[in-house]
């Protein structure tokens, strides 16, 4: 189901049609040192991630991470979106892209596109990102899109403090 349209991309729900792709994506080594290790690994696990993960959240929510296909070929390059954390009061905005999609822009042109829609469509206030400190590309698109540095954080699981962002609203 289409969710958003930009100029070069258009975002749909994720399905379990997408498992092979998510097993791909989730197991890039730059998605795992970023992200973290969702412990996916075959594509069983990966139905199972979308079915817990996004799936779920569209229910619950009325949102969640979308999958982010080019215009022009219908090619999976990434996912971009918003995610409700337990630890979290406000819903972050999240993006992860198959490395050879880097450095064009997607990444910031869906997630602009997410924060509009988050804002006009789902009529969402503020909206917060989390990132690790050092992944610099990261964190400039998040300044790009006017997200501003609040402080570090630790999510339950985790055993290191990653950096939430922020939009004024």
């Amino acid at each position: 189901m289409k969710v958003l349209e930009t100029e070069r991309l258009i975002l749909v729900r994720l399905s379990h049609a997408d498992a092979e792709f998510m097993l791909e994506l989730l197991n890039e080594p730059s998605f795992i040192h970023f992200i973290g290790d969702k412990g996916v690994r075959t594509v069983d696990d990966a139905r199972e991630y979308l079915s817990n993960g996004p799936i779920r959240s569209y229910a619950e929510n009325g949102y969640g991470l979308y999958l982010a296909t080019l215009k022009e070929d219908g090619a999976c390059i990434g996912i971009c979106g918003l995610v409700k954390r337990d630890e979290l009061q406000d819903p972050d905005v999240g993006f992860a892209f198959l490395p050879a999609y880097w450095s064009r822009g997607y990444a910031t042109e869906s997630a602009a596109a997410v924060l509009q829609y988050a804002r006009e469509k789902l009529g969402l206030g503020r909206i917060v990102a989390i990132t690790a400190p050092e992944n610099m590309s990261s964190v400039n698109l998040l300044h790009k899109l006017g997200l501003s540095f609040e402080g570090m954080i630790r999510l339950a699981d985790d055993t290191e403090e990653i950096s939430l962002y922020a939009t004024d609203s």
